[in-house]
């Protein structure tokens, strides 16, 4: 009896299993453009599942599959297609063209064109992260964004920054690239003076032209990279082209009044400040007291150098009776 119980709950379970496999069918067929033309790679899965294939270069694919099921068929650039398994065996796919993702930049002298046109590398920054983190220059928030872009910037507050693009180009010349503001060419040259560069003198950098550029109003950045890309702007864009496109007014409703601000902090680590000493003035080195008549007697005085920025002239000596005192004196007597 045991032995008959055990056949008969065989016999069931094979005929479970066999009827399971029998809802599966192989289903063929080809997969074509609207120009019939057979597409190669086109990703074939079973929706609700992972089970899948890809066609081959004739475009054929084969894919186990129960009737009810349905197969979604997807490839770049066109639409998906949803085909539900019938009795066939057979199933051929014509996929639509889908939209055409295109990308739009602004070209020199401010033509629109489609990137994948352009015969030079171009890259473009959106404004929003530009402004999204506040700086005292806004050429110093491209770092990092833009490939073969090199920013070179100053440590002081509102100093210069040098944009330069591909490497230097001249050993003695400008390297930096053009600005080109909504159709307005803006050289950012360094013009800092030797005196400025060694801030001496009472001479300190005080930043270049693309510093005055307001963040806020920058819509989108293209980077026009070599040559060919700046040849419309002549020898001056040698070095490469920075376009900005700045926002333009919309109609809106309401007032529309928009508020932006910002701020800027720096900190200084106290120990590895520059050390000032205590034992020598103004100047450079050497005796470097000036003579004038600061009572009006007639007699010139002897005064500490006040003009110079440098703090190694002469010693501190005591006994001299110099520096501001008389200074003071004149100015009362005024």
């Amino acid at each position: 009896m045991k032995t008959n119980l055990q056949g008969i709950l065989a016999l069931f379970a094979m005929l479970i299993v066999h009827n399971i496999y029998a809802q599966e069918k192989l289903v063929t067929g080809t997969v074509t453009n609207q120009d019939n033309l057979p597409l190669l790679g086109v990703t074939i899965v079973v929706d609700g599942t992972s089970d899948g294939t890809t066609t081959d270069f004739d475009g054929n694919y084969s894919i186990n599959v129960e009737e009810g099921q349905v197969l979604l068929f997807s490839y770049i650039g066109y639409k998906t297609s949803r085909v539900t398994v019938g009795s066939s065996n057979v199933i051929n796919v014509k996929l639509d063209s889908g939209e055409v993702l295109s990308e739009v930049v602004i070209t020199a002298l401010g033509v629109s064109r489609e990137k994948q046109s352009l015969g030079y590398a171009t890259q473009e920054v959106d404004g929003e992260d530009i402004s999204s983190v506040q700086t005292e220059n806004f050429t110093n928030a491209l770092s990092g964004r833009v490939s073969g872009l090199h920013i070179r910037r100053n440590n002081n507050f509102g100093g210069s920054t040098n944009v330069v693009i591909r490497g230097n180009t001249s050993l003695t010349g400008n390297n930096q690239a053009l600005f080109v503001v909504d159709g307005v060419p803006i050289d950012n040259r360094n013009t800092n003076a030797a005196a400025q560069a060694t801030a001496s003198g009472n001479y300190y950098d005080y930043g270049n032209a693309a510093s005055d550029i307001n963040p806020d109003d920058i819509e989108s950045i293209n980077v026009l990279k070599g040559a060919a890309a700046s040849a419309l702007y002549g020898s001056r864009a040698a070095n490469g082209v920075i376009i900005i496109t700045t926002k333009k007014g919309a109609r809106g409703s309401g007032l529309g009044v928009t508020i932006s601000s910002g701020f800027t902090t720096g900190s200084i680590d106290s120990s590895t400040f520059a050390k000032y000493q205590n034992q020598y003035g103004a100047g450079y080195g050497g005796e470097e007291f000036t003579f004038e008549d600061l009572t009006g007697d007639g007699v010139d005085d002897q005064i500490s150098n006040y003009l110079d920025d440098g703090s190694y002239g002469p010693a501190f000596d005591p006994n001299l009776f110099i520096n501001g005192m008389l200074l003071i004196r004149a100015l009362q007597t005024i």
